[in-house]
């Protein structure tokens, strides 16, 4: 151990969508102690994205085994998981084998399917706050018992990740799902925050299969010695990404909002208690039920790809060598040259919600050169967060006042300017820009009393830098103009 002075601390498991890092948050404001594992990303046909659940559960073990190893046993109170949402797993609870691969939430394998169940989207925004999008896990189970002949029995579970983690950890003694990810799946009702019965026959999926919906701050069960961690030790904090990230940024109140800038963006705006209606272009979602049955909602605007699009321009394209070359890169050069970069990799989520758009590059002349590409690949992240927005702003009625931002991209400060005179906004980037595991460790630590209330969960957030929007928007509004016409232009070109 490099510290031997006592004081409690939280373990985050944040299982994202390329890898998975368990992060010791500590009550005394020391310095983190994290590890990290990356695991395999397959693309087994176009428009297909899949992981091996089994190399993601031994991602999670090794990182947070190092983790214990380091703080200390003793020091850990409770452990929280905060995960990719959408990704469904099939499983063997007798066996603990999966059924093949993980369908990632980026994949598109079932939007024809989406297509079928048109005339039911009414009862989908009703029940579930969501569209019908291959995003979400309801048509991803239906495919795997369709498509892989897995049979239905006493021992079969679907799940997402976070349901997947907590069996494991638990040695198969917990099979449950926190309330956030349950939103996700199409199946539950967001309003009574059950399996709605009505939903699972209409996607074939056995409701016995799924796990128990438990709140996203409460003790759920013991980790166990036989998984290969150390045991005994509560997971009592379970919350997908963007809500994380939400609780993390302390957008506790109504009107409060942040922006994750991940492999995609998600701009998440609390809505408070009340579940409102279906909003055009939108997503309604709960984002956390506490210990004492507290639930707040969330209006929600999720962008597919976002940060995945400097993975592609490093793997893919090879016009960048690393991740951080980004930034500098796109400061190189004042503009674009009239380049627009639309990064419908996996088709376009809010406010399109068009599975079938396709990634479009315009206005590339002779003089088009790396750095106007990568720029454009910055703006675009600035752009569609306006779309997200401006929709919120139309639904709600009221303007916003702030966005608070984390994620990878965030440390560009070019991208904060960009957000800040797209939105018109103060962009305010926190010091902790690690949200989303720092929210897993705040729900499972109020639960477990290291944070006494939200209050003291509030005081853990503090400011890196604002970023203030320029007085004339004429630029800022041009700008936007152009990539609404490329938007148009990528749309409906896989159908």
């Amino acid at each position: 151990m490099t510290d031997s002075s006592p004081g409690p601390c939280v373990i985050a498991i944040d299982a994202g969508t390329t890898g998975v890092r368990s992060r010791a948050v500590f009550t005394d404001e020391r310095p983190t102690v994290a590890a990290y594992r990356e695991f395999t990303q397959h693309y087994p046909r176009p428009g297909w994205v899949e992981h091996d659940a089994a190399e993601i559960w031994d991602a999670a073990a090794a990182t947070l085994n190092e983790v214990i190893d380091e703080v200390g046993r003793d020091r850990v109170a409770a452990i929280g998981i905060t995960n990719q949402r959408e990704t469904a797993v099939a499983w063997n609870r007798a066996t603990g084998t999966p059924y093949g691969n993980a369908i990632v939430w980026q994949d598109r394998r079932t939007a024809e399917r989406c297509d079928e169940l048109a005339p039911h989207l009414d009862l989908v925004r009703e029940r579930t706050g969501l569209v019908l999008d291959p995003y979400f896990s309801g048509t991803k189970y239906e495919w795997l018992l369709r498509e892989r002949d897995i049979p239905v029995d006493e021992d079969l579970a679907l799940g997402t990740i976070d349901a997947w983690l907590i069996w494991n950890l638990t040695g198969g003694a917990v099979f449950a799902t926190d309330v956030t990810n349950a939103s996700r799946t199409m199946l539950c009702d967001i309003r009574t925050r059950t399996w709605d019965p009505e939903l699972c026959e209409l996607l074939h999926v056995p409701i016995e299969a799924l796990p128990e919906i438990v709140p996203s701050s409460g003790r759920i069960g013991l980790t166990s010695e036989a998984c290969g961690v150390p045991g005994d030790i509560a997971i009592s904090g379970v919350a997908g990404d963007q809500q994380a990230a939400l609780f993390g940024q302390a957008c506790l109140e109504p009107g409060m909002a942040k922006n994750t800038y991940g492999t995609g963006s998600f701009v998440l705006l609390n809505v408070g208690e009340d579940c409102p209606d279906p909003t055009e272009g939108l997503l309604t979602t709960v984002a956390w039920t506490l210990a004492d049955g507290t639930t707040h909602y969330a209006l929600e605007g999720s962008i597919f790809v976002t940060g995945a699009a400097i993975q592609w321009l490093r793997d893919e394209l090879d016009i960048i060598d690393d991740a951080a070359e980004t930034g500098p890169l796109a400061e190189s050069v004042t503009d674009t040259g009239g380049v627009c970069f639309v990064p419908a990799l996996t088709g376009l989520g809010s406010p399109w919600w068009d599975a079938y758009a396709r990634g479009t590059i315009v206005g590339i002349t002779r003089g088009t050169g790396r750095a106007e590409i990568v720029r454009a690949t910055v703006e675009s992240m600035a752009y569609q967060t306006r779309d997200v927005v401006d929709a919120m702003v139309a639904a709600s009625g009221t303007a916003l006042q702030e966005l608070r931002v984390d994620g990878g991209a965030s440390v560009m400060n070019l991208l904060c300017r960009l957000q800040a005179d797209q939105l018109g906004v103060d962009v305010l980037r926190p010091a902790d820009q690690e949200t989303t595991a720092l929210g897993a460790a705040l729900l499972a630590g109020l639960a477990e009393g290291v944070w006494p209330d939200t209050d003291a969960v509030a005081a853990q957030w503090r400011l890196d830098e604002a970023f203030v929007p320029a007085a004339d928007r004429t630029a800022a509004d041009a700008g936007h103009a152009q990539w609404l016409r490329a938007v148009e232009r990528s749309r409906g070109w896989a159908r």
